[in-house]
């Protein structure tokens, strides 16, 4: 159940598009939170807070914050743009934002009839955390494009993890670097710089309203598991192949691989993989197996070619990508590991950026 606080903000730590942490005052001491001044207003040193502590008090690794809920002594003023979508539905903060596919859209039009991505590669991941790997791996092999991206990528991102998208400070750094030229977000997720209602539309806009070269679906921060064969929110990177297929698109699943993972079960190919990939997908993709060294690589090739009934297994070499990783322009970690303690994790999404790029040429 939730857990409620009433707080002080004594300190605002920093801040990026649609999101500012805050070190607030609590009985109990100080904390973090994290406020999204598009649907609470900006709070001020001074300010009265309500924080829902929920997520803090769980220790949870992307969610430790605590979250601002309202600042009552000072709330927004009412929204005034256009918009009709109702995200985060029947929940307190619920949104109302501009859908790109919606009929007061001025891209309604250009989506009303769109059926097709015209065979733009979709690069698919379990986590989050994959999204600036991919990315590496997709600008690797082009020198300076790292500098001035010739590639168009928009990030596509599914409801499974965190709903808005000004969570992620790694989506703000790459916007404002130009390695993504637009983030689309996509069911009750939003906050993107273009909103949709399904992962369709949003792949559709993706092509049609940012004009990208290469989409990559994931959810956002945050993953929700349960150590059981199907109760994982990355079961939903089976439907996004799905999706890209449909759309005459032209999936590449990225792998979630991890040499440093304690649980048995993400160890080598992820069973998260195998069973979005080999269960879910029911349509055809490409999934990208790393040419990882030794014994460990080994291990994950013959893990991965148990996908071979239903998909395309495509090799691809990994020099280079270790330096790309290690120039990337945010921090890289999962479940608390960075690049040093996981290579394998990176190095496997970096692969899969690496042949999606391949395709485009």
């Amino acid at each position: 159940m939730i857990r409620w606080r009433k707080g002080e903000v004594v300190r605002v730590r920093r801040e990026w598009p649609g999101a500012v942490e805050l070190d607030v005052a609590v009985a109990e001491g100080e904390c973090r939170a994290l406020a999204y001044p598009p649907l609470v207003g900006r709070p001020e040193v001074g300010d009265t807070v309500l924080l829902n502590t929920t997520a803090l008090a769980m220790g949870l690794g992307t969610g430790g914050y605590a979250m601002v809920v309202a600042v009552p002594d000072r709330l927004p003023q009412d929204p005034s743009g256009p918009g009709h979508l109702v995200k985060a539905r029947y929940t307190p903060l619920q949104a109302t934002v501009l859908g790109a596919d919606e009929q007061g859209s001025p891209h309604h039009e250009a989506l009303r009839e769109a059926d097709s991505v015209g065979g733009m590669p979709v690069v698919v991941a379990d986590l989050h955390s994959a999204l600036p790997a991919i990315l590496c791996g997709l600008y690797a092999d082009s020198p300076g494009i790292a500098d001035s991206p010739g590639i168009r990528v928009a990030y596509v991102m599914q409801d499974g993890g965190a709903l808005p998208a000004w969570f992620s400070m790694s989506c703000a750094a790459l916007r404002e670097r130009d390695w993504l030229c637009g983030v689309v977000t996509t069911g009750q997720s939003f906050g993107g710089d273009v909103e949709a209602v399904t992962l369709h539309t949003g792949l559709l806009a993706a092509r049609h309203v940012l004009g990208a070269d290469v989409a990559v679906v994931a959810q956002g921060p945050g993953n929700l598991g349960t150590g059981t064969r199907w109760g994982f929110s990355g079961v939903a990177a089976g439907e996004a192949v799905n999706a890209a297929a449909v759309l005459a698109g032209r999936p590449v699943a990225a792998l979630r691989v991890s040499e440093g993972d304690r649980r048995e079960r993400h160890v080598g190919v992820s069973h998260h993989s195998l069973t979005a990939y080999g269960r879910v997908a029911l349509a055809p993709a490409q999934v990208v197996v790393p040419d990882l060294p030794g014994a460990f690589g080994a291990a994950v090739r013959e893990q991965a070619a148990a996908l071979a009934d239903r998909h395309e297994i495509v090799t691809v070499p990994v020099d280079g990508l270790h330096e790309a990783l290690k120039a990337s322009p945010v921090r890289l970690s999962t479940m608390g590991r960075g690049l040093d303690e996981d290579l394998a994790y990176f190095v496997t999404s970096a692969a899969a950026g690496r042949h999606a790029a391949s395709l485009l040429s």
